[in-house]
């Protein structure tokens, strides 16, 4: 190409696809000046215009506002520091547009009220930093005092829920019922009391007289009744928690009768919380981690079993 070879605004618009409006207004504008006039006073464009034009258009169509473009086009930016800056800000957009998008699949999929949807918009809306406040307040109100145990504190912080960029519709619903959770002061004396226990290892008694084998086996049941989706209340779970009273049963020389069902329970339910076993529950979902079928709290089927009206 001739680099002396001018160009009319209707040929440039042939060329870049730019409108002749729009060419006219960025040439107003001083983005890409007229090269010369021709004898009739019209205004005419060299090469070096054309490219203008040309990164002009791609960088509008990236979403790059004028003023930065005249900038890179007067060389005080680089094409490449603003395609950085910009991809980082484009970042941020998609992150805020992935979190809409699960809010409203929760939406739709729970038939939220107005008053639910507004809740979960603002604290799934919260900062990272937001978000790192809310739980870092929870842990100081839980376990703030000075005779806090050190071991409960540093459990419950390396399970620290952290939602996530791109959160499923289920994270999103796990983190708003979480965020609602560590908020409520009795729940926070419940954690504060569940915890300590569960960092010091603390047997029952009724785990530490029966043995390191049949509580094996017991979790190994109840497990595999949960992650079958067996209810404890059903006739599918009846054979699982019958065979587990009689082997308890065989221990402490009693009869598997109502009676030492109603004790079992009463045993089991010393360490169970059913709030603070929903916490976990919650942070693994937030947390997008995979179930550690040794951490699946087994005593709130077992209770519920060992309960159930059709027992003995």
């Amino acid at each position: 190409m001739d680099v002396t070879t001018h160009y009319s605004i209707g040929e440039l618009s042939r060329r870049t696809g730019l409108p002749v409006r729009t060419i006219r207004f960025y040439s107003d504008s001083g983005v890409v000046a007229p090269t010369t006039r021709s004898a009739a006073g019209y205004r005419l464009y060299d090469h070096d215009a054309l490219l203008r034009l040309e990164l002009l258009r791609t960088l509008r169509e990236l979403g790059i506002d004028l003023g930065t473009i005249q900038r890179v086009l007067g060389r005080e930016l680089s094409v490449a520091e603003v395609a950085a800056a910009h991809a980082d800000a484009v970042d941020v957009q998609i992150r805020v547009l992935q979190l809409r998008r699960s809010v409203l699949r929760v939406v739709a999929s729970r038939g939220s009220s107005p008053e639910e949807t507004k809740l979960m918009h603002s604290l799934t809306q919260l900062s990272d930093e937001e978000r790192r406040r809310l739980i870092d307040d929870f842990m100081d109100g839980t376990f703030g005092t000075v005779d806090a145990d050190p071991a409960a504190v540093a459990m419950v912080r390396a399970a620290t829920p952290d939602l996530p960029d791109d959160p499923s519709s289920e994270q999103v619903s796990a983190w708003v019922e979480l965020a609602e959770l560590v908020g409520d002061e009795d729940f926070r004396a419940r954690m504060r009391r569940t915890a300590v226990r569960q960092a010091a290892g603390l047997m029952l008694d009724i785990e530490s007289e029966v043995g390191e084998e049949l509580m094996e086996f017991t979790r190994q049941k109840v497990v595999e009744a949960m992650e079958s989706g067996i209810d404890p209340l059903s006739d599918r779970g009846a054979p699982v928690i019958d065979g587990l009273v009689s082997r308890f049963a065989e221990v402490f020389a009693r009869t598997p009768d109502t009676e030492f069902r109603e004790w079992m329970a009463q045993q089991f339910e010393e360490v169970h919380d059913s709030r603070v076993d929903r916490y976990w529950r919650l942070v693994w979902i937030v947390n997008g981690w995979q179930v550690v079928p040794n951490l699946i709290p087994v005593y709130p089927w077992l209770i519920q079993a060992l309960r159930n009206d059709r027992a003995a």
